[in-house]
């Protein structure tokens, strides 16, 4: 077979989609939105995945709840509104929630509920803003909720100032600086970096945030904001002159929002998952602020050989993505970097537009490690899949948990992609977390292996006795 690593190959099938529902969202954006409350519009079914996915006790009283549509509610013998208002207010009174997020469901997109249109009387009414975002099942994966909901969130973001860069000057007049003429090179980037601004936007831990946060410092790039902010009232201020650049390749509708609804521009970067995709996300940003990367090549260097031990258990294994979470094309470059074979990447949804940084990297990386282009396949059907890899027989597959079980009674290991959407793996200091996820069941096949030797040697032995 030619090993091909110049230009990537796309295909599309009819695609069985076996993917969470996108309310789960809902798990890890109420932990990110200290102040916030998360009501999700919808039937009982709803209400149980609600209980069980997030894994949350009741007793815990958690900052979610369920608005649940009866029968009288589907057949509009009851008014939407009234039901609404009496309990967002009981909300009002148990939490006192700087905001609601209300999360349409399925139900709500057939019966057709006009929940933004409900929304800005409701919260006229009871003093508290109310976001809508709707996040239902026309969905392509389970982590387009997050999506949604930040897309939704733009539009509450303060206006950004463009007045700064003048009242700045103003200061550094007072501070009685004398050179502030055109020829004054250091005033003038001084002045430029302070009139532009950058919001990084997707949900992360606020520990891996802060070490994003940090290694842009190190550029001497400061941070603005991020969407969503733990804050309600710490939005970030967005509008002409805010560049955004996002850390998920699943946030195509939250970059769009930003650069359609608030004229933002966007950094198209890839995404800082493993130390070379964090690299390449640091010097774009650097080269949107014409500033020149210092001591990166070092520093991820430095990081490969920290892995150097997870590293060569990777080295020459083999590797398919089902497709789940949009995570794929990124979690694919990072496993070929990492020295591994990647047969196949299914994904759910491609924008190629919001990708293409990632997919430029992903060619590169393939180059340079001198690995086969992997087939990248849109909405992908699962049973041909299956069979593909029967032919291929993959060392692993990073799959939905529909179809872990199957795919072990196959004698093929398997991961959850659902565990890379939960996990911290972006930064280069995180990388650590993203191998032992991949690593654990490989490793788990050679302790197997090894205990059926020894196993049998003892038989052997105690025959020979």
């Amino acid at each position: 077979m030619k090993t091909t690593f110049d230009i990537p190959t796309f295909e599309c099938e009819t695609g069985n989609y076996h993917t969470f529902c996108p309310i789960s969202c809902v798990a890890w954006l109420y932990q990110k939105i200290e102040d916030s409350f998360f009501l999700v519009v919808g039937t009982k079914t709803r209400g149980y995945f609600l209980q069980n996915a997030p894994g949350v006790m009741i007793f815990a009283e958690p900052r979610y709840a369920m608005a649940e549509l009866e029968e009288g509610d589907i057949s509009a013998q009851l008014n939407d509104q009234k039901e609404l208002e009496r309990i967002c207010l009981r909300v009002k009174i148990d939490r006192n929630p700087s905001v609601i997020i209300w999360i349409g469901t399925c139900t709500t997109e057939i019966i057709k509920m006009d929940l933004e249109g409900i929304a800005p009387k409701l919260e006229k009414q009871i003093g508290i803003p109310i976001v809508v975002a709707r996040a239902n099942g026309l969905d392509y994966a389970f982590t387009q909720g997050e999506d949604t909901v930040l897309a939704a969130m733009t539009h509450r973001c303060p206006e950004f100032n463009r007045h700064v860069m003048n009242q700045q000057k103003g200061d550094v007049d007072k501070l009685g600086v004398v050179d502030i003429s055109p020829s004054n090179k250091l005033f003038d980037e001084t002045i430029r970096l302070s009139r532009c601004s950058l919001v990084l936007f997707g949900s992360l831990p606020s520990s891996v945030a802060s070490q994003l946060n940090l290694e842009l410092k190190r550029q001497s790039i400061s941070v603005s904001g991020w969407l969503p902010s733990q804050k309600y009232n710490e939005l970030p201020a967005l509008g002409e002159g805010v560049y955004v650049c996002g850390v998920n390749p699943f946030l195509s509708r939250t970059a769009t929002a930003s650069m359609r609804r608030r004229k933002c521009q966007l950094v198209g970067a890839p995404f800082p998952i493993g130390p070379d995709g964090t690299r390449a996300w640091i010097e774009k940003i650097c080269s949107v602020f014409n500033i020149k990367p210092d001591g990166l090549e070092e520093r991820e260097n430095q990081i490969w050989k920290i892995l150097i031990d997870y590293l060569q258990i990777t080295a020459g294994k083999s590797v398919f993505l089902m497709g789940d979470n949009l995570l794929e094309i990124s979690i694919a470059r990072f496993l070929i970097r990492c020295g591994m074979v990647v047969y196949e990447v299914g994904i759910p949804y491609m924008d190629r537009r919001y990708q293409a940084a990632e997919l430029l990297l992903l060619q590169q990386t393939c180059k340079k490690m001198k690995r086969p282009m992997p087939r990248i396949v849109e909405k992908p059907d699962n049973y041909s899949q299956v069979q593909r890899m029967h032919e291929l027989q993959p060392d692993l597959a990073i799959t939905g948990m529909a179809h872990a079980n199957p795919l072990e009674a196959r004698d093929i290991d398997t991961k959850w992609s659902a565990e890379f959407t939960f996990a911290q793996i972006h930064g280069s200091v995180n990388a650590r977390d993203a191998l032992e996820l991949v690593t654990r069941p490989l490793r788990r096949r050679v302790d197997s292996v090894s205990d059926c030797r020894s196993l049998s040697k003892q038989i052997l032995n105690v025959q020979e006795s």
